[in-house]
């Protein structure tokens, strides 16, 4: 099994995330990694924090001559705004954050809640995402993220856009300062941006991941806690500020008829030799998982993503001592993080399919999933043959 675990707090020492089952021999490219983190700290309307963190992950462990081991791997993101000894106790919880249910349910006060429930525990997930993604290139996988949706500025690109290469979508993407595949429609959403942070408030939005070249039958119909949909939403639901999750057309497919819902399914002899195996799609709705597994189509996930509740202009809240009405209380936040949220989302949908892939194929090595990627592929071309 491919699996994390992320531990720190928002101004403590670091953020880690420590990975396991990670195959051996997969060339461990620190800068790709530093690019990820440094991705997740911009983008249009996010805050002073990220003037001062420059995020980079040193690999402390599982790596000798910079390619894996096989054996753990753990990233370490150092925080450079350590201060949490000093900071202060909170006492007026703030809607929409953890702040009320944590401290009731931990019995401790806002402080320690607030610092662990912090999107800052995101670096150490993208951290992990972007060593998965040097697995996936391994087999020819691709992930791309992108902001769809900024409050409500529509930013979904053209078809003709999604028929771009993976290259070519990340090249257009970093070249808008919002990281969506429209950057000729990026001023109307920094002007939404701009006026909601001129009155003291935030936006959300909508990001989309899709990923390309996933082989035939990750994640399995057999049991409901493997479905990759399953593990795909998961893991999206579980980033901060997400409130809303869909996989292909989504909540599109319930208003849909059966016979415009479905992807009928073609045989092209000349793809026989592809991811596809000779069976292709007309369409996607189904974002490329059928049953819970993958069906070789891209896989498409939707996150939505609520307006980050810290508030420059603060909603009501209680003081939890006096019990008085009271503004929430106000940390340093941005006015839109929907940038950076595409990166986190892209990373967590990365770390799904690898582990889905490493579950299916087994992950002792990249040489190991390789041979037993050519051997399924080519057992089923001989099959319809």
């Amino acid at each position: 099994m491919l699996t994390y675990l992320t531990a720190g707090e928002s101004h403590g020492k670091g953020i880690a995330a420590l990975v396991d089952g990670f195959p051996a021999g997969v060339t461990l490219d620190a800068e790709f990694i530093a690019r990820e983190l440094q991705r997740r700290q911009s983008g249009y309307g996010r805050g002073g924090r990220q003037a001062i963190e420059t995020d980079a992950a040193e690999i402390l462990t599982g790596v000798l001559h910079g390619v894996s081991m096989g054996s753990p791997i753990l990233l370490w993101v150092k925080n450079r705004d350590y201060k949490l000894e000093s900071m202060p106790e909170l006492t007026r919880p703030r809607p929409g954050h953890a702040d009320l249910t944590g401290a009731l349910k931990y019995g401790v006060g806002i402080r320690p809640i607030l610092e662990r429930s912090s999107a800052r525990e995101t670096a150490g997930r993208v951290a992990a995402g972007a060593l998965a993604q040097l697995l996936l290139r391994e087999f020819g996988i691709e992930v791309v993220g992108y902001v769809e949706r900024v409050g409500a500025v529509d930013l979904a690109p053209e078809a003709a856009t999604l028929a771009f290469t993976p290259t070519e979508q990340r090249r257009l993407r970093d070249s808008s300062e919002l990281f969506s595949l429209r950057p000729d429609a990026d001023d109307a959403a920094k002007g939404a941006i701009d006026a909601a942070k001129e009155s003291g408030d935030t936006l959300g939005g909508v990001v989309v991941t899709r990923v390309y070249n996933a082989p035939f039958g990750l994640g399995t119909h057999a049991q409901w806690s493997r479905k990759l949909d399953g593990k795909l939403a998961q893991a999206v639901a579980a980033i901060q500020a997400f409130k809303g999750v869909e996989i292909g057309a989504g909540f599109e497919l319930a208003s849909l008829p059966g016979s415009r819902a479905h992807d009928e399914i073609l045989w092209d002899e000349a793809r026989v030799r592809t991811r596809s195996l000779g069976f292709v799609r007309p369409t996607n709705r189904a974002g490329g998982v059928e049953g819970g597994m993958s069906n070789s189509e891209p896989i498409v996930v939707r996150g939505a993503m609520k307006p980050i509740p810290t508030l420059r202009k603060p909603l009501r809240s209680i003081d939890l001592e006096t019990k008085e009405a009271v503004e929430a209380s106000f940390e340093r936040s941005d006015a839109c993080a929907i940038s950076a949220a595409s990166v986190v989302m892209e990373n967590v949908v990365a770390f799904e399919i690898a582990a889905a892939l490493v579950e299916k194929f087994g992950g002792d090595s990249v040489r190991e999933i390789r041979e037993r990627i050519e051997l399924f592929e080519e057992t089923i071309r001989n099959r319809f043959a």
